[in-house]
């Protein structure tokens, strides 16, 4: 009886244990995006000035990831709204001429990036990012305002743990491959 309860406190740690490296995973673990994919930063044909907004709307950018403009005789620049939107580069918050930039998003919101030759971000070649907050990351569009489904784990002396039903599933799935049950 003594070794049975053991086991189900052993198991349970075990469970515990893994929940929590996949939460620090999960939290840790970061992007990098080459802007513009194989076309890189360039200035876009006339019939594709939307190309970087395009391609930036496409992606889920969170705190952390990196974006990596590549380019030749050309510059980067991330800006103010109001710059970005009138195309100037008089106060860039940051430049580069490098031809291999890599830009970290180090905060959620708004990033607005243009050109620095002259007369390239009037022909397209500019950007917005938005990098999403935790709580945008959390979200998915089906969730709602109801508290998500969980399932306890009831433990030795009535200790809950909370899971989601997800979570559980990958928990039980991989407790099961490394021969826990």
């Amino acid at each position: 009886m003594a070794s049975h309860s053991s086991f189900s406190i052993t198991r349970t740690h075990t469970l515990l244990v893994l929940f929590i490296s996949s939460l620090q995973l999960s939290s840790v673990s970061s992007f990098e995006y080459q802007v513009g994919d194989k076309i890189g930063w360039v200035v876009p044909l006339a019939n594709q000035t939307k190309f970087y907004n395009d391609w930036a709307s496409e992606k889920r950018f969170k705190v952390g990831d990196t974006i990596r403009f590549k380019y030749r005789k050309d510059s980067v620049m991330e800006v103010s709204e109001t710059d970005y939107k009138k195309c100037t580069s008089r106060r860039p918050n940051f430049f580069s001429n490098t031809g291999n930039t890599v830009f970290t998003l180090d905060r959620s919101g708004y990033f607005y990036f243009i050109s620095g030759a002259s007369g390239y971000c009037d022909k397209g070649q500019r950007m917005v990012v938005k990098v999403m907050s935790q709580d945008d990351h959390n979200s998915s569009p089906t969730s709602s305002s109801s508290a998500s489904a969980s399932v306890a784990l009831i433990c030795h002396r009535h200790h809950h743990l909370l899971f989601t039903i997800p979570t559980f599933h990958f928990l039980l799935h991989l407790a099961s491959r490394i021969g826990i049950f």
